[in-house]
């Protein structure tokens, strides 16, 4: 068995940003030369968040309005912002979407369904943060 890590950095201009990976990663899972195995893509920050879904500019609207309606910004409602934070809702919503995913690789190749791309959800940005991508195979 072999295995390939890289780490991916990312620093949005945005607070609240998704970005579409899915081209960066199944460039390390080609280079990795691993043609049967897994591919782990795993937000290494925990105001941030890795989750496959659908490329579509409405859908990432949807996710901002759906995320800010369930945590919220505001910044006097969480115990968390006591502590001298302000980022207790990014806490919260990297929970909500996620922190990983697992994608098999057939052939080489990343193995979606149809339509499925892998994003990296950021709910703290403005500054550096690491996304680990880890292939296992053969």
């Amino acid at each position: 068995m072999k295995s390939t890590t890289e780490h991916l950095t990312f620093t949005t201009r945005k607070k609240i940003e998704f970005i579409n990976i899915t081209g960066r990663v199944a460039e390390i899972v080609k280079g990795s030369g691993i043609k049967e195995g897994l591919c782990l893509v795993n937000a290494m920050h925990i105001t941030a968040s890795v989750f496959i879904n659908d490329e579509e500019s409405g859908l990432k609207k949807d996710f901002t309005q759906w995320l800010e309606a369930l945590a919220p910004c505001a910044v006097d409602r969480y115990n968390h912002n006591l502590t001298g934070e302000d980022n207790a809702h990014a806490h919260l919503k990297r929970t909500i979407m996620g922190r990983e995913v697992v994608v098999a690789v057939t052939e080489g190749r990343l193995d979606f369904g149809p339509w499925e791309q892998i994003f990296y959800g950021e709910f703290d940005g403005q500054r550096p943060k690491r996304v680990m991508v880890k292939v296992i195979g053969e």
